[in-house]
């Protein structure tokens, strides 16, 4: 029978081989997530009891992890907790890890062939809280792994709740004044911020700078269209559009998945604007009433299948349309109204309902 830490290692082995430049097979990929899949189901109840139909293993939707713990060990064994930034504690995702390592060598392997593909470490600048201030969040959990792995010096500016304006307008004119390439890393939501708060402060931050921005708005500010704040990003900061990118993670997984414009200027051959997917994360759109895969660029509902997800489930579904695009994915957004027909028929089946 399959142990957990031969299931681990054999994670462990895909990130390695991706770092160390090694072809990563789809087929050993396919091969470990049926693996996962058979173990996980074994462990945990809501996944045991989907029904698979088609070829794949059938994949958890996203809205499960807001009603049940998923976990394949027991709560006493939970290391590290994340909640998604739901509004009502009623509407937060649960992920619970019993062991992070597998967390970190997949954000470190993907943040460092994405974002910073070029440079070994740099200065960080960070519109998001500190991981003391927000423990329960993935996405500060990951950025304060950034400042240990990426950066020569890191400065937090949203503090207390809130963006301290005057400490980033310092920090960048600092940067400014010594010509010092900065990585800008923020959510949309603190992004709209700086806009509505910086008035006619502008900079023109040195070659080699980049930003990423993650994540949505959740009533926390004004929405803007991407396209529209990627262009008063790029005013603002004096940084090309093609390196400002978009990273694409969830509470429910263990991997991320960044736009290729920065790695594509850097290597000097610019291409659509796409999410690359790490070679050991599967992710596909599907029928929103099938759960099938789409044919080539066919909108559908996207499923991530991460091998990362040790402790929790493995196959993924969201709810978020998404397109083939080249090597890549392009998400769309969320789909709008109710949950697709295939999710919500596959969450009552995960929960028992009749």
């Amino acid at each position: 029978m399959t142990t957990r830490g031969e299931l681990k290692a054999r994670i462990e082995a895909l990130i390695t081989a991706f770092e160390a430049s090694q072809r990563v097979e789809p087929a050993a990929r396919d091969e470990l997530i049926e693996d996962l899949a058979a173990w996980q189901a074994e462990r945990i109840p809501e996944y045991g009891r989907l029904q698979r139909h088609g070829a794949w293993p059938p994949a958890l939707p996203t809205d499960v992890f807001r009603f049940r713990r998923i976990a394949a060990h027991p709560k006493t064994d939970d290391l590290r907790v994340f909640l998604s930034s739901g509004t009502t504690s009623s509407e937060r995702s649960v992920h619970a890890y019993g062991d992070l390592a597998l967390y970190d060598a997949a954000a470190r392997a993907s943040a460092r062939h994405m974002l910073f593909p070029d440079v070994e470490k740099m200065r960080l600048v960070i519109l998001a809280p500190h991981e003391d201030e927000a423990p329960s969040s993935s996405l500060e959990y990951m950025l304060a792994r950034f400042a240990d792995w990426f950066g020569t010096q890191c400065t937090w500016v949203w503090r207390d709740g809130a963006l301290d304006l005057e400490l980033l307008t310092e920090v960048l004119r600092q940067a400014e004044a010594s010509k010092e390439a900065v990585a800008v890393l923020g959510t949309s939501f603190a992004f709209v911020h700086v806009e509505d708060g910086l008035g006619d402060r502008r900079f023109e931050l040195a070659p080699g700078s980049r930003v990423m921005q993650t994540g949505g708005y959740k009533g926390r500010s004004r929405e803007v269209d991407p396209e529209v704040l990627l262009d008063a990003i790029a005013a603002r900061l004096g940084v090309g559009t093609p390196r400002i990118i978009n990273e694409f993670g969830a509470t429910e997984l263990s991997s991320q998945m960044y736009e290729t414009t920065l790695r594509d200027d850097i290597g000097g051959a610019l291409g659509p604007r796409r999410l690359w997917v790490p070679p050991w994360v599967r992710a596909t759109p599907v029928d929103p009433d099938t759960l099938q895969p789409v044919h080539g660029e066919t909108v559908g509902i996207l499923r991530i299948d991460d091998t990362a997800n040790l402790d929790s489930v493995c196959c993924i579904q969201t709810a978020d349309l998404a397109r083939r695009l080249d090597d890549g994915i392009v998400v769309l957004g969320r789909a709008p109204g109710a949950p697709p027909r295939g999710c919500s028929l596959a969450a009552d089946q995960a929960l028992g309902a009749q």
